[in-house]
């Protein structure tokens, strides 16, 4: 398994056996600053399967800082275990240490499987941690600013279709009702949209559905496999990544797959796939960037005024990668990682030329 490891500057593995914490840390890419990303937690089957986890989701997080324009690079942890049974404040803690032992070179806070209530108990070990609810320092929360980038998302792909943002009367299949699917589903119905839903979680299809008919919602719920074939405009992939893949693809029956889920591509030619199948897809790390910008801005004194017009910039972030992928016959994949590798070429040239001058102390909230 580590033949995957050549690309990442860093890749730590962190034990604790009176805590039963099992983790891995691993930053990709610090070029443009430390390495910032969440931590998730997951029943993972073996360490290879959480070592690929924690490799592409780091790598997707260098990419996403430098399309949202954050002066980070890209990392992320996961932690072995269940998130219902496993947890607890004494392995928080013990994680919140290993953390700190990288001396400010990689932030973390909630993913999929973690709580903001988790990390207030790695908060006493590191100061590294960023997603926080507000009494601690942090805008709370990153689940809305995401949300509301995939709309705003979601209407720029709109535009590029149909010419227009109006979503009224289009229907869209969404895959996964958690934080943030949820969030985003509920906001499509206040724009008029219809929904297919789904989610591998029986409860949170059932109180969706109860509060969607409290609001006149046409909604359908279907079962896990049956999402890809919906009779949808709009896939929106808010769960687990790797659901594009040569199974899915050919179920399609959607203009475009706008979603929330990171690496949602199982692998980058299925961007091709998608372009032959002249389905528009906006890349993840683009789309749901607005709980990284939340996360980031935390670390310059939260602004929620400057989070919101960042998280707006989504929208036209989205419209170039669409007009590039366009003008010049590549997938949209294939023109934000043109863009983002631009990015980050340059900031080495930069770190380069200015080496030889004193550069100010990277800001950290004390």
């Amino acid at each position: 398994m580590f033949d995957k490891i050549h690309e990442h500057e860093q890749v730590v593995f962190c034990n604790d056996d009176k805590t039963g914490l099992k983790a891995i840390i691993a930053i990709h890419d610090t070029t443009l600053g430390p390495a910032l990303g969440g931590c998730r937690m997951q029943p993972y089957k073996s360490w290879e399967d959480a070592l690929e986890d924690v490799l592409r989701l780091s790598k997707g997080m260098t990419y996403k800082c430098a399309a949202a324009d954050v002066d980070f690079g890209g990392g992320k942890a996961v932690i072995v275990g269940d998130p219902a049974t496993d947890k607890s404040p004494e392995l928080f803690r013990a994680f919140g240490q290993f953390v700190e032992s990288l001396n400010g070179r990689f932030y973390t806070g909630t993913d999929m499987g973690t709580t903001t209530e988790d990390f207030v108990h790695s908060l006493k070990e590191t100061n590294c941690i960023v997603g926080v609810e507000e009494e601690y320092g942090g805008h709370g929360d990153s689940s809305v600013p995401t949300a509301l980038g995939v709309m705003y998302g979601i209407q720029a792909t709109s535009q590029m279709i149909w010419g227009t943002e109006d979503l009224s009367g289009r229907n869209f299949s969404i895959q996964g009702l958690g934080k943030v699917g949820e969030k985003i589903a509920l906001r499509l119905i206040e724009e008029g949209a219809n929904l297919y839903v789904t989610d591998i979680n029986p409860q949170a299809v059932d109180a969706f559905l109860s509060r969607a008919k409290s609001m006149g919602a046409a909604v359908k719920a279907v079962e896990e496999h049956e999402i890809y074939s919906a009779d949808a405009d709009v896939f929106v992939p808010c769960a687990l990544g790797g659901i594009i893949n040569d199974d899915t693809i050919p179920q399609l029956k959607v203009k475009a797959v706008a979603g929330s889920a990171n690496n949602q591509l199982l692998d980058i030619r299925h961007g091709r796939m998608l372009m032959e199948r002249d389905i528009l897809y906006a890349p993840d790390y683009i789309i749901n960037a607005g709980g990284l910008i939340q996360v980031a801005d935390e670390l310059y004194e939260p602004n929620k005024d400057r989070v919101l017009r960042k998280t707006r910039a989504i929208y036209n972030s989205l419209l170039k990668v669409y007009q590039q992928s366009r003008e010049e016959g590549i997938t949209t994949v294939e023109a934000a990682n043109n863009y983002c590798e631009q990015v980050i070429q340059n900031r080495r040239y930069q770190n380069s030329f200015f080496s030889h001058m004193k550069r100010p102390k990277w800001a950290v909230r004390t």
